[in-house]
């Protein structure tokens, strides 16, 4: 949800509160307000305890990870996909970097805390092979 839209919501909770049932609509509201950033927090420690163990930037599969990528999913979406922290490859544009073992990596490009683009990097020399079912042995 967009920031500007939560803090509007959180607003008006307290003031239709604090309208219609006095202090202790105002408490009610606050209380709705505080369970929800408790559940984002808890959210948040979820996925950083998931991420914890593994080494930082490597994944299982590049591919795998290419393939479940969508356009303007945020990091926090990002990191239960991988399963691990990125290396942050740069800071203007925000770039964060993924590779598995064969070294295969995928580079993600986040602008305002969300995936524009991204690419996947095969290593140097490595054969990719092209082409339809129809190119087969005969």
């Amino acid at each position: 949800m967009n920031q500007w839209i939560g803090g509007a919501l959180a607003l008006a909770a307290l003031i239709l509160g604090g309208v219609f049932f006095g202090w202790q609509g105002v408490v009610l509201a606050l209380s709705g307000i505080i369970f929800w950033l408790l559940m984002q927090f808890t959210r948040l420690m979820r996925v950083m305890r998931m991420t914890q163990s593994a080494p930082v930037g490597r994944i299982d599969s590049a591919v795998m990870l290419n393939a479940k990528l969508r356009e303007g999913m945020r990091l926090l979406e990002v990191l239960p996909l991988t399963r691990s922290l990125g290396n942050k490859l740069a800071a203007e544009p925000e770039t964060w970097g993924w590779a598995d073992a064969g070294g295969v990596r995928v580079e993600l490009v986040l602008e305002q805390g969300r995936l524009v683009r991204w690419q996947l990097i095969r290593p140097e020399g490595e054969a990719v092979q092209a082409g339809t079912a129809a190119d087969g042995p005969a």
